[in-house]
């Protein structure tokens, strides 16, 4: 938590002409990438600096354009694209070595009173302290990966069926659910959990496409990654207390595969919806 903490605290460099400037790390990842998450919510962070403080964010649609380096900073350029009455609409360009690595657009609103509904959280599923840890699947494995899934994660991962980090177990289906908790330390801003929330909301949303087709993470030659992302806020909530992460996919074609999410509180709330496409390219069967 304090590596996630010191990545999403963004250096201000100030204006230059319409855009608002600001710069953060990387957190240190196995294959040398940055985590999409990361850079999602330090965007979000950057687009929340330029925004009246009575404005939450209530969504956003990115794009990955490239992949990034965590041993680079990243500058972030926000560009005032509108302030409403009630809304304000926010670019954020985030580059590395001069180039875009990200392309997000997010907007932000006053509260507003209004109907409300929402679906239903899936009942009967065991609780998150009944399932096994990241670290109780994985700690044994001496492998850089391995190793950071169990131990070096901002957030606690227990998947309600059994993961696919090395095999695919029981049935070949297209969805499942994850119980998710940021580490302690995080502070009472909500601003600051709606941010680690888009982090979080990377973690394991393809896995439905691994599901249905049994390969686990493990595969040799397994290529994926996040092409791009949307997420809308429905109410507060705060991350460190356990969150369900209920995902399916609906389609996978040509090379890419399609997951949505849904975010309960562990009381029911449904906290933000989430859709992502991402390349899945499998090794042919020799």
């Amino acid at each position: 938590m304090d590596g996630l903490l010191h990545t999403l605290d963004l250096s201000d460099t100030g204006a230059r002409t319409s855009e608002d400037i600001f710069t953060g790390p990387s957190q240190w990842m196995p294959l040398g990438r940055v985590f999409g998450g990361q850079v999602l919510a330090q965007s979000i962070v950057a687009a929340q600096r330029s925004v009246p403080d009575e404005r939450d964010i209530h969504s956003m649609h990115g794009y990955f354009l490239r992949p990034g380096d965590v041993n680079l900073p990243i500058t972030f350029s926000v560009d005032r694209i509108h302030d409403g009455r009630s809304f304000s609409t926010r670019r954020t360009q985030a580059y590395q070595n001069g180039l875009p690595i990200l392309s997000m657009i997010a907007s932000f609103q006053d509260e507003d009173p209004g109907v409300e509904h929402q679906i239903e959280m899936p009942s009967d599923l065991p609780d998150p302290e009944e399932l096994p840890t990241t670290s109780d699947l994985l700690g044994h494995i001496d492998h850089d990966a391995a190793r950071y899934w169990s131990d070096a994660r901002a957030f606690d991962m227990r998947h309600v069926e059994s993961p696919v980090y090395l095999r695919v177990d029981g049935a070949h289906v297209a969805h499942q659910a994850v119980w998710m908790k940021a580490g302690p330390g995080l502070p009472d801003d909500d601003k600051l959990h709606r941010a680690a929330l888009a982090y979080a909301s990377d973690y394991s949303i393809l896995e439905p496409i691994l599901r249905r087709h049994g390969v686990a993470w493990a595969t040799p030659g397994l290529k994926i990654a996040s092409l791009d992302h949307a997420m809308w806020w429905h109410r507060s909530g705060r991350v460190d207390e356990w969150m369900l992460y209920v995902q399916e996919s609906p389609s996978a074609s040509g090379g890419r595969g399609l997951s949505l999410g849904s975010i309960f509180s562990r009381d029911g709330r449904l906290l933000a919806s989430v859709a992502q496409e991402g390349m899945v390219r499998v090794p042919a069967p020799r």
